[in-house]
């Protein structure tokens, strides 16, 4: 990470040579050729548009979407990994400024020091901020903090006019609202400004709690979101009728300096971390299946043990980002890659709606590897996933029949009043994606004033016909 502003940086201005590259979706099941630019100064940005002749552009941070989102096929995709510098933070106020392309790791690195942390993260720390704010992405304090579109200040994107915009939830509202949760499809972020959260450890207080059906996670869960920040459930996607949504809820809130060890007290902010394993080759066949998901889930509940709760301290890295713990983890799913299905329905169809989709998952034999539940709160964006209710994601390696398993999930989250997560969707077809945003035409508004030729495309957008009033 480099702290040098762009009168700093010595570079030439124009448009940057462009170089042809595969890029892969991070489930491994899209990819596409694609002209990759990678600008250095906020005048690249500009040239890349000048100089894009009929092709369509797109933004990219660390292509950690799991479908189609981050992939433009036969286009130009801009790469903003050296647009990622940390340009102001006030240790006072806890206001930083970056450009996009900054990681939340790299972020948290800087501020934890002074007693920051990010107010909003999803489950791994490698993306960019620039990327997070255009999934509006949430993480296990929603209920509680909403998502990172809450917290940003300002944005300052290039939209296809050539010009830069700087957008709030005051000034140019519309704007603001229709990228965040936007994909990309508005134009390119370039700089933010983001408010952060006060800390005083670098540590987690947790719960964890053992149950044994989903109606008792979803009680418990509810009656625990008065109390704790943070809250998240882990259920065993193979588990038999009866016990359906048996699992454990982990719920949590930033340590206080007194609850740390005096080994730790002295030092609340360092924590020894180390390098991630990282997987080295993509298995020619996926590693996961339902025989491994099994034998997984079974050492899991054995490992926590019978109690019922269990409190302790944990650094933050391992309590937000235990996946992160493995980079690659990806391709332990094999060539034909995997599928993360996350779903949102409503408060009172909650119940019902995760019920289902977890039998049809059992009955149509496609176990999920990793299933997680959250409550979710208010809407920030125009297409932002989020709204006040329950969020199951289903991890599934591709194998015959899952996308025919998937459409009938489709019809039941539709049926409920729910939507599915864009950032992690691969598959969805334009009806169903107007069923589930209903707010779809309002932002398409926004679109076609500020994009009226549809500059910023994807191949998801192209595929949810996103640039047109009516599905093909």
């Amino acid at each position: 990470m480099n702290r040098q502003s762009d009168s700093k940086r010595a570079a030439r201005g124009g448009c940057p040579p462009l170089f042809t590259e595969r890029l892969e979706s991070w489930g491994r099941l899209r990819s596409g050729l694609t002209q990759v630019a990678r600008p250095e100064l906020s005048s690249h940005l500009r040239g890349i548009l000048a100089a894009r002749t009929s092709k369509k552009v797109l933004g990219f941070g660390r292509g950690l979407s799991y479908g189609d989102a981050c992939i433009n096929t036969g286009n130009v995709t801009v790469k903003f990994n050296s647009l990622d510098h940390l340009l102001t933070f006030d240790p006072g106020k806890g206001i930083l400024t970056c450009e996009a392309g900054i990681t939340l790791e790299e972020i948290i690195r800087a501020v934890l020091p002074h007693g920051w942390f990010l107010p909003v993260t999803p489950g791994t720390c490698y993306p960019t901020i620039g990327g997070c704010f255009a999934a509006d992405v949430h993480g296990k304090n929603h209920h509680v903090d909403g998502s990172l579109a809450r917290h940003i200040r300002w944005i300052e994107i290039l939209t296809a006019s050539g010009k830069f915009a700087r957008c709030s939830r005051k000034k140019d509202r519309d704007l603001f609202l229709a990228t965040a949760g936007g994909m990309g499809l508005t134009g390119l972020i370039y700089r933010l400004s983001l408010k952060l959260k006060r800390v005083h450890t670098g540590y987690v207080y947790a719960e964890r709690i053992r149950v044994h059906s989903l109606r008792e996670m979803m009680d418990v869960i509810e009656v625990g979101d008065a109390d704790w920040e943070y809250s998240v459930s882990w259920l065993d996607g193979a588990a038999p009728d009866r016990e359906m949504g048996r699992g454990e809820i982990i719920l949590g809130r930033h340590a206080e300096p007194e609850q740390l060890s005096f080994k730790r007290r002295s030092s609340p902010f360092i924590i020894r971390t180390r390098p991630g394993i990282s997987l080295p080759v993509t298995s020619p066949v996926s590693l996961v299946g339902s025989l491994s998901t099994r034998l997984f889930n079974s050492l899991y509940l054995r490992r926590s043990g019978s109690r019922r709760k269990r409190r302790e301290i944990i650094p933050w890295n391992i309590f937000f980002y235990p996946l992160d713990a493995v980079r690659e983890w990806n391709r332990l799913y094999g060539r034909k890659g995997f599928v993360q299905y996350q779903f949102v329905a409503p408060d009172e169809a909650g119940y019902s709606a995760v019920g289902l989709a977890l039998q049809i998952c059992q009955r149509s034999g496609h176990i999920p590897s990793l299933a997680v539940l959250k409550r979710l709160g208010e809407k920030e964006g125009l297409l932002s996933f989020p709204m006040p209710g329950w969020t199951l994601a289903l991890d599934m390696p591709v194998r015959h029949g899952l996308f025919r398993m998937l459409d009938e999930l489709d019809r039941i989250v539709i049926d409920h009043g729910g939507r599915v997560y864009l950032a992690k969707d691969a598959r969805l077809s334009p009806g169903s994606f107007r069923a589930m945003y209903p707010s779809f035409p309002e932002w398409l508004e926004v679109k076609r004033r500020v994009d009226p030729e549809d500059v910023f495309s994807s191949d998801m957008s192209r595929r949810l016909a996103m640039n047109r009033e009516e599905a093909d």
